[in-house]
């Protein structure tokens, strides 16, 4: 039996024609690795960026037991989990943060190749700290989206490093021999006055994107709320800037974070930590708002992702706008900045409320909604 591909989904995320749940680049990789995977025994395979569980299940399928998977996508952790359980593999795979623990022990890493070489750099930063000397880590991905660029960052980081033919535009390199050094740590930086931290593979890195300057520009002086029981929201924080700026201009407001990004989570705190406000903002790793009760909050600040995976989508900031309309009690204010060429202010009317246009410029369009 072969494994069934096709019976993988994307849920939680955003399922629609195109957005596929696996790739030619997976099948390359446990190709690639199969010989190998084939004398691991249990503990031995650790899985890094597999998007919904092609990499992880596939092994499992196989026979591969006490898998190690991380995910830096919420959603796609918990697709994983769902395909796991319909697939009953669910007793072969477990989810972990970026770190020690993931990859002690590990004989073999299968990993996705990241698009940014700041995240491969972090990544193969935690292996070389911690994986064993034996280690063999096979890393893929889609030609359209590797660079010789990233053949110099496993460089410096393994001692060797083998290059596979390409099938059905996907490569797969094979990194041995980490070299020891430091875990990561997050990059330091500076946006008008405020200290950025950001671990790589974080939206905009520790610079401020032109969206999310859009929107602090216009920014109530003071927005309702505020409080521990009633705190302002920076939903999809990335960084955490927004949460910061909110923080050190008011020093005695709440802030709450939130992002699916573990990278981005993880940024975040870095952030709040070194504006010296981590005391008075909660970073929560959440799929849009889903831990927070409906009508708890009068203010929402939002600059919507216009990505799911590597697919480029309108779709994710819908699933936020309506989040945040069951969050915003009667009266809040949800505070967005979004693309102007993508004309969200009908979903936002419908899945908010009354939306009047703050400010727009040939880019992007400032909004607010008010919860009806």
């Amino acid at each position: 039996m072969t494994f069934p591909f096709d019976a993988l989904r994307r849920r939680p995320d955003v399922e629609a024609p195109g957005l596929v749940a696996f790739d030619a680049a997976d099948r390359l990789l446990l190709d690639e690795s199969a010989m190998l995977r084939a004398e691991l025994g249990p503990g031995e395979l650790v899985v890094i960026g597999d998007s919904y569980g092609a990499l992880g299940l596939a092994a499992a399928f196989d026979g591969a037991t006490g898998i190690r998977v991380h995910q830096d996508s919420l959603t796609g952790e918990r697709a994983l989990a769902a395909n796991a359980e319909e697939l009953q593999l669910a007793d072969r795979v477990q989810s972990m943060p970026l770190g020690a623990e993931l990859v002690q022990g590990a004989r073999v890493v299968l990993l996705r190749l990241p698009r940014s070489l700041d995240e491969l750099r972090d990544i193969a930063a935690v292996l070389a700290a911690y994986a064993p000397d034996n280690v063999v880590v096979f890393a893929g991905g889609r030609l359209k989206h590797m660079s010789l660029t990233m053949n110099d960052v496993l460089r410096s980081f393994f001692d060797t490093l083998d290059v596979t033919h390409a099938r059905q535009k996907s490569r797969v390199l094979i990194a041995q021999g980490p070299r020891r050094g430091p875990a990561p740590e997050p990059a330091a930086g500076e946006v008008d006055g405020l200290a950025v931290r950001a671990f790589g593979g974080a939206f905009a890195g520790t610079r401020l994107d032109i969206g999310t300057r859009m929107l602090l520009t216009h920014l109530p002086d003071r927005p309702a709320g505020g409080t521990v029981d009633d705190p302002w929201i920076d939903l999809a924080c990335g960084t955490g800037i927004v949460a910061a700026r909110l923080a050190v201009q008011h020093p005695d407001a709440s802030v709450y974070a939130t992002d699916q990004s573990s990278i981005a989570v993880a940024s975040a705190r870095a952030t709040a930590a070194a504006n010296g406000v981590a005391d008075r903002i909660e970073v929560v790793r959440d799929d849009a708002l889903q831990q927070r009760a409906s009508a708890s909050a009068s203010f929402i600040a939002l600059n919507p992702p216009f990505h799911s995976g590597g697919a480029v989508t309108d779709q994710v900031a819908p699933r936020l706008f309506a989040d945040a309309g069951r969050v915003l009690r009667p009266g809040g204010e949800l505070w967005a900045v979004w693309n102007s060429p993508l004309g969200f202010r009908p979903a936002l009317e419908r899945l908010v409320g009354p939306t009047r246009q703050v400010a727009r410029d040939t880019k992007f369009t400032v909004t607010v909604s008010t919860k009806r």
